[in-house]
């Protein structure tokens, strides 16, 4: 502070009262130190008595522009206008970093970052299933919203379960179709997946569930509906079998979700506890086999279970808007999924994506295969653009039986038991000279 005080030249000591004759000798007296500069500049007695109108007393700082330096760290104090916050941000790095908060958190920052303004885990959509063609299984719709309305009523002695699981076979569209009726209902989810579920730091993941409850639920305190989503719930907090490790932070993500579901309107994180009651947000989560979740999370009055398995017409309806922009005809869409009854519906978006393979093949071929990496990463002409390939069912069909064969594969050779079981890599090429591939 010496270096500034000794940039403030003078100070001018002005005043419209007459001042008596002890108060002009304390002028007369005062020292002539570091912070008033060279001396006081002291106006005429006469001044002093020319009016007595006004009833002020001021000090004013004259700057002396020749002593500021550039060596000054608080040469700008001198023309500080701001608030203290402001100032407390200007300071920031200028004293050792053991007297001040870590970078990003503390009265440092002017502007605080905080989960009431923007979450990390909030999901937007910019869809709208009745305008870009997308189909929602009634029955689906019918069950989600439901949930969702029920858990925002104040039925009379009516004690609704706060969690729906949605269940079943694995590729059905069980998150596509939440998100849908999410876009639907204008609803921005609070996402969780199953890898949050688990922490080399024990309790993190229980603690990570309350906390995006609390997210949630401001978000319905601000008056917009919300939703806590999660994905896979039992990969992350399931029992596969003997092989699966029952860990500290899969029983503590199932006690939390028990006790948020008791307890929905007084949510605490550990070392939070107030009275003040949160909103009540509804859970949905997703997974393929909830029987290996503990039991008692997912008893009725807790979690409401609903099993989808879409019908001939759902899959139909699913399939129509993955080929729509194909221009694929109904009929071709009803041939294709009846062909491939036993498949999934995501076997249906895996086959589109397939058709695309002749087409990067003719680019690749232009380009050449050096030639790859320069035009697909950083180029300034940006990625490669294709025209739509002819989908016709017959090559639907070709790709779709091409998709299958991969999966038999899959399911009969098994490589994994002969290795365990033979010696070394085991006979890895029996399959195929079985088959009558291996000599081409």
């Amino acid at each position: 502070m010496a270096t500034a005080a000794a940039a403030v030249g003078s100070i001018t000591v002005s005043s419209n009262l007459p001042l008596s004759t002890g108060q002009a000798s304390i002028l007369k007296t005062l020292p002539s130190t570091a912070f008033f500069g060279c001396g006081l500049k002291k106006t005429s007695s006469n001044a002093f008595h020319a009016s007595t109108k006004a009833n002020h007393f001021r000090v004013v700082a004259e700057i002396d522009e020749s002593k500021q330096t550039e060596k000054d760290r608080w040469k700008g104090l001198a023309y500080d206008e701001s608030d203290d916050q402001q100032d407390i941000r200007r300071g920031k790095g200028k004293v050792d970093s053991l007297f001040q908060a870590p970078m990003g958190s503390g009265t440092h920052n002017a502007i605080m970052s905080s989960y009431d303004y923007i979450s990390t885990a909030q999901r937007t959509y910019s869809l709208d299933n009745m305008m870009d063609g997308y189909y929602i299984a009634p029955a689906f719709m019918d069950k989600l919203v439901v949930h969702i309305s029920k858990n925002f009523m104040n039925l009379p002695n009516i004690k609704v379960p706060l969690i729906l699981g949605i269940w079943g076979g694995k590729g059905q569209g069980k998150s596509f179709q939440c998100e849908l009726v999410f876009a639907k209902l204008g609803i921005n989810p609070i996402m969780m997946s199953a890898g949050e579920l688990e922490s080399g730091d024990a309790g993190e993941p229980a603690k990570l569930v309350r906390k995006r409850y609390r997210e949630a639920a401001d978000i319905v305190k601000k008056g917009k509906m919300c939703v806590l989503f999660i994905n896979d719930l039992d990969a992350g907090a399931g029992r596969m079998g003997s092989t699966t490790q029952y860990t500290v932070n899969n029983q503590m993500v199932n006690a939390t979700l028990m006790n948020i579901a008791d307890n929905p309107t007084n949510v605490q994180l550990p070392g939070m506890y107030n009275k003040e009651e949160n909103p009540r947000v509804p859970i949905v989560v997703t997974g393929n086999d909830f029987s290996t979740l503990y039991a008692p999370l997912i008893r009725d009055g807790r979690m409401e279970k609903f099993y989808w398995a879409p019908t001939r017409e759902d899959r139909i309806g699913v399939c129509t808007g993955i080929f729509r922009a194909d221009n694929v005809i109904e009929s071709d869409v009803v041939r294709l999924v009846d062909s491939f009854p036993g498949q999934s519906i995501d076997f249906f978006g895996a086959l589109r994506a397939r058709v695309y393979d002749d087409e990067v093949r003719k680019w690749i071929s232009q380009k050449g295969i050096e030639n790859i990496g320069k035009s697909l990463v950083n180029s300034r002409d940006g990625p490669p653009t294709f025209e739509k390939p002819a989908m016709t069912i017959e090559k639907l069909l070709e790709y779709g039986n091409m998709l299958v064969a991969e999966q038999d594969n899959v399911k009969r050779v098994q490589l994994a038991d002969k290795y365990m079981s033979e010696a070394a890599l085991g006979d890895a090429n029996e399959d195929s000279i079985n088959r009558g591939t291996f000599y081409g």
